[in-house]
């Protein structure tokens, strides 16, 4: 049963009361989590710890602080809109936080969350040598999150950062110059490598749309807020990742890598390929269906890859 809002800004007045509200009221609430927090707990406390503008990684010591009363009205108002609009709290506070770094988000742009961040943080090791890596591309980019992880990863790497939503980017856009990267990330606007000029990469990676038609008619009313282009993958979900598959033959250096999330539909990828040694990555943070190949092996199987598109 809610408690009546006067109640709340009179009886609660620490930062760790209003993480311990917040949860409750998301429980009750039936709010489905999965854009970079996946309990209620975790979700409440980056949507306070944001409100009252204190970093995701606020020492417990400072949970204990009182509130403003002016702080407090704020929680609960991004509370209530958090519960009564049903998008991704990153809509609300316009920050997602991936690979340890802060970026802009909006409607226009899918929340960042994937698990290739761990890759990043690892500069893709054992796979490749760090030093070696002069050039990255990064299809479908959306916020340009992983294309700008690599570019901290890797410092001497010039990245390419693909999608064909102008909307995204202008996002990707507002990441860039926020990170000051626009000196070795470029953004092209591109339907995957169609109208990318002619280069070869020592890591393409890319995180594109891989959703099911099927799944994406059961997907809970926070992911039908994001846009639909970045989800729907066709009616099997490998649409677009059957087309990195082939493509990818002409723009991987020798020793470089090829690496793919496709999350739920991993498996319809290897029964559709059960000839391919698809190397499924595990991650200690959580995530999965994140898929590596070398440049020998997506060259290898590249004729099962172009009679896939037929």
């Amino acid at each position: 049963m809610q408690t009546p809002i006067f109640e709340v800004l009179n009886t609660l007045s620490t930062l760790r009361d209003y993480i311990r509200w917040a949860a409750s009221r998301f429980s009750e609430a039936h709010v489905s989590f999965g854009h970079g927090t996946v309990t209620a707990l975790d979700e409440a406390a980056a949507l306070v710890l944001h409100t009252v503008y204190q970093p995701y990684n606020l020492a417990e010591a400072y949970l204990d602080t009182v509130l403003t009363m002016g702080e407090r009205q704020a929680i609960v108002d991004i509370v209530d809109r958090r519960i009564n609009e049903r998008v991704p709290a990153a809509y609300l506070t316009h920050e997602a936080i991936f690979a340890g770094l802060s970026f802009y988000v909006d409607h226009r742009v899918l929340v960042p969350r994937s698990p290739i961040a761990e890759l990043i943080e690892q500069r893709f090791s054992p796979w490749v040598e760090e030093d070696q890596v002069t050039r990255i591309l990064d299809l479908c980019t959306g916020s340009a999150c992983i294309a700008i992880a690599c570019a901290y990863a890797f410092q001497d790497a010039y990245v390419d950062a693909v999608d064909l939503s102008a909307d995204a980017l202008a996002v990707a856009e507002i990441n860039v110059d926020k990170h000051l990267l626009a000196e070795v990330v470029t953004l092209h606007q591109s339907d995957l490598f169609k109208t990318l000029p002619a280069a070869l990469y020592d890591v393409i990676v890319s995180n594109p749309p891989y959703v099911c038609q099927a799944e994406w008619e059961m997907l809970p009313q926070e992911f039908r807020a994001e846009p639909d282009m970045g989800f729907k993958g066709g009616l099997s979900g490998l649409d677009l990742v059957v087309r990195i598959l082939v493509e990818a033959n002409d723009y991987l250096a020798e020793q470089g890598i090829l690496v793919v999330e496709v999350g739920s539909s991993a498996e319809t990828l290897q029964n559709t390929f059960p000839e391919v040694p698809f190397y499924w990555l595990n991650f200690e943070r959580g995530g999965d269906g994140v898929f590596l190949l070398t440049a020998e092996q997506v060259k290898l199987y590249h004729d099962l890859f172009i009679a896939a598109l037929s």
